[in-house]
């Protein structure tokens, strides 16, 4: 008998599957909720002696502020630190900030407060799903799967922009890093990057001031988050642009970036995109992946910000905590604590009435 060549399934001109044609019943349309069996947690962090006392005194000044200032302007109102801001500064990203200040106290608290006016600044809050879709709505931007090591993964498509350069694409970027920091499990901070410039013009390319708020906001208020950055099908005027915004890239950053590396060495393939070199098949259909996406962060959020009440909302909080994972809270390891050394005293006093007591003949 001679071979028989299955038809391949139709494709658009951006790689997905055409939405014309019949598609495969297994289609993925919306995000996966949970890291596969391939990817592995990452190990705890531990830290020095010396590193813990400069954690200390940064979460001794962070818990004392009452107020924020609301912009950055020189002669800014003031308004009461709000539950919310208080829940942000947990001890994870005390941490952070910390990391990217090279360990320097007074660094890592002027930004922490610099964050936190530049987020009421920013508008996070105004910024709703709602006036965020219009960005989404041709799928340039995806948060699907998880990488090897359990980071989930934010895509980028710039050959599907669909709006006209303002400052709304910016807060989508933004919008969508919430929602991919909203996804993380218990003990992971970080996320992964995927780029793929396929079909992308030189048009819709970012323009250079852009790039540099870009490069700003990513490593002045979201420091320590980018775990990996892979980077594919690179057109000649993306080099002119890298080149550019180059010097305002930290050194560190540079080193997590992978240029043309196949995603499939970082990413298991069964939660991989097949446009990316996994196995996933998958459609974007705004109106089922964008309510879809919005609703499991939303879920993750609430219940963090329940299991943060409930530890006594508390500046400092453990994020493995509010994720929930087997850490306890700040409240319950003390009441732990305390319940040891009280259980340790109790036996040293039954043992010294033993010794105490007469011996009979």
């Amino acid at each position: 008998m001679a071979n028989t060549m299955l038809p391949s399934a139709p494709v658009a001109n951006d790689g997905s599957p055409d939405p014309q044609e019949e598609l495969s019943p297994n289609l993925q349309k919306t995000p996966f909720p949970n890291p596969s069996s391939a990817s592995h947690d990452p190990p705890p962090v531990i830290l020095t002696s010396e590193q813990e006392t400069k954690y200390n005194s940064v979460l001794n000044t962070v818990s004392s502020w009452t107020t924020i200032a609301n912009t950055s302007a020189a002669n800014s109102t003031t308004s009461p630190i709000t539950d919310a801001e208080r829940m942000w500064l947990t001890r994870e990203c005390l941490l952070r900030y910390l990391r990217a200040s090279k360990w320097s106290v007074a660094d890592a608290i002027r930004r922490l407060l610099e964050t936190l006016t530049w987020r009421r600044e920013w508008g996070l809050i105004e910024h709703t799903a709602d006036y965020i879709s219009i960005e989404n709505e041709t799928g340039k931007q995806l948060i699907l799967g998880y990488d090897i090591d359990a980071r989930p993964c934010l895509y980028l498509n710039p050959s599907k922009q669909n709006t006209e350069k303002g400052p709304r694409q910016l807060q989508h970027l933004v919008f969508m890093l919430e929602r991919t920091i909203d996804l993380m499990g218990p003990g992971q901070e970080t996320l992964a990057l995927l780029i793929n410039f396929q079909q992308m013009s030189s048009g819709q390319s970012p323009s250079i001031a852009q790039g540099r708020q870009t490069m700003n906001i990513l490593q002045n208020h979201y420091p320590e988050r980018l775990g990996r950055a892979c980077v594919i099908n690179i057109p000649w005027f993306f080099w002119v642009f890298y080149k550019t915004i180059s010097p305002f890239i930290d050194p560190t950053t540079k080193q997590k970036l992978k240029f043309n590396e196949p995603i499939s060495l970082h990413v298991p393939s069964e939660q991989l995109l097949k446009t990316h070199g996994g196995d996933v098949e998958f459609l974007y259909e705004h109106e089922e992946y964008w309510p879809s996406l919005v609703q499991l962060a939303g879920e993750r959020k609430k219940k963090l910000e329940e299991r943060w009440v409930k530890g006594g909302k508390r500046v400092g909080e453990s994020e493995v905590y509010l994720k929930g994972g087997d850490e306890k809270s700040i409240d319950e390891s003390k009441t732990a604590t305390l319940d040891e050394v009280t259980e340790k005293i109790q036996e040293l006093q039954t043992t010294e009435k033993g010794i105490q007591q007469p011996v009979e003949t």
